[in-house]
């Protein structure tokens, strides 16, 4: 089986998503499950983890419905204020549903580099192995050394590094986030996702080449055990389809046994989401 490990959905309106600018005008429209189930079905893919794009728990239940109502949906990334006093009573609601795999915060847009040294935040995070409960890390280049720190303060949770914490890849700059995904790759309850990576390069004029460092680098640094494939549809979008995501980390591994490419097109995602 394989999956995609990490996509959303929306009902579009500029209040909720005014970070799609005008240059990303081509994913100013809703995006529902009964979009993507096709595109899926085209690349033998036979689900996928929907992952929250806004930062309320309006969005997380909506999405725990959508996840009830469609059978590719194999599992919810939402979110819950893990900063909250309340995250406690927060997670023990929405953790009652199935479809709750994990959590998340949109890090990358916090001003604060060490965000994710917060006690309130860390707080938050304690609370979630007791549900159960991954949590998945969407932090820039410059918040990464700082994730470092979180993940080793937490060893018996489990973390995924989302879009392989934003390198820039358009500009070809491998330093200093190649150290700090060799230094966060050190901690074996820390996966990476194999995702985004095509909204950080040239978006219209990108080639397979540009990516091959980057690839190399976390393939080597987490191992074919610890990554896994996302496509990050619709935003993905921006720079290319459906299909020349999938295709691009399709060539980029396929001198890897088959055991190995399933491990990243499937495998991983079950066993890390515990699907």
């Amino acid at each position: 089986m394989k999956l995609d490990a990490h996509q959303h959905f929306w009902q579009y309106n500029t209040r909720d998503y005014g970070w799609i600018s005008e240059e990303m005008n081509v994913i100013q429209r809703s995006f529902l499950p009964e979009d993507l189930h096709p595109i899926l079905t085209a690349s033998g893919i036979s689900g996928c983890i929907v992952v929250q794009a806004r930062q309320s728990l309006e969005e997380t239940e909506w999405l725990l419905e959508l996840a009830d109502k469609h059978e590719f949906i194999k599992g919810v990334v939402g979110w819950v204020d893990l900063c909250s006093e309340n995250a406690a009573l927060q997670l023990e609601k929405y953790a009652a549903s199935p479809w709750l795999k994990g959590v998340r915060h949109v890090i990358q847009d916090e001003p604060d580099v060490k965000f994710v040294l917060r006690k309130d935040f860390q707080r938050g995070i304690a609370l979630l192995k007791q549900y159960n409960l991954a949590y998945d890390l969407l932090v820039s280049k410059e918040q990464l050394p700082y994730a470092v720190e979180l993940v080793q303060a937490f060893p018996q949770q489990r973390f995924v590094i989302d879009h392989l914490a934003k390198p820039d890849i358009k500009a070809g700059i491998l330093s200093p986030w190649k150290e700090a995904i060799i230094a966060i790759s050190a901690y074996p309850n820390v996966h990476c996702k194999l995702s985004g990576m095509v909204t950080e390069a040239d978006w219209n004029n990108w080639t397979q080449e540009d990516f091959t460092p980057y690839l190399d680098t976390v393939l080597q640094a987490f191992g074919p055990e610890r990554v896994m494939y996302g496509s990050d549809w619709p935003v993905s979008n921006v720079a290319g389809t459906y299909r020349q995501v999938f295709n691009l980390l399709q060539t980029h591994v396929h001198s890897l046994s088959q055991a190995e490419q399933q491990m990243i097109f499937g495998d991983n995602c079950r066993i890390f989401y515990n699907l």
